[in-house]
């Protein structure tokens, strides 16, 4: 019993880190945008710009990579689409016509889809010895 447990402890630092730090950076780079620009022809955008979704990104790909080089990318996707949906849930949920849950269904097939590439690529780069640590294939 205590030794599965051991064996599971990297695998929930994996997902865990990648979903705390997935919640904290939306609510940093976009929770806190939350009106929409109105233009002059009555057209209106928002409430994000797109270099705060890029920040978030970029902000992400560090934990995603960290455990995709340590061979837990499974958790790395786990967590960061899980952080991100929670989030986007908790931030959108107040909106009136309902429609919230398609961007919601919309942000977890995204980041989805995206962390498992990144994490593919990562977790087989550092398998057939691409990337190393300190000189030495991992």
């Amino acid at each position: 019993m205590r030794q599965g447990l051991v064996k599971l402890l990297p695998w929930l630092a994996s997902a865990l880190v990648p979903a705390v730090t997935a919640s904290v950076m939306w609510a940093v780079w976009l929770g806190w945008d939350q009106h929409r620009d109105v233009h002059p022809d009555g057209s209106s955008t928002g409430p994000y710009e797109a270099w705060q979704v890029i920040g978030l990104v970029s902000t992400l790909l560090v934990p995603v990579c960290w455990a995709a080089f340590r061979n837990h990318g499974a958790g790395a996707v786990v967590g960061t689409t899980a952080g991100l949906t929670a989030a986007a849930f908790l931030d959108w949920s107040d909106d009136a016509s309902g429609l919230f849950m398609v961007g919601v269904g919309m942000v977890m097939i995204g980041s989805l889809v995206m962390t498992a590439v990144v994490s593919s690529v990562i977790t087989s780069a550092t398998r057939h010895g691409f990337v190393t640590r300190h000189g030495r294939p991992v």
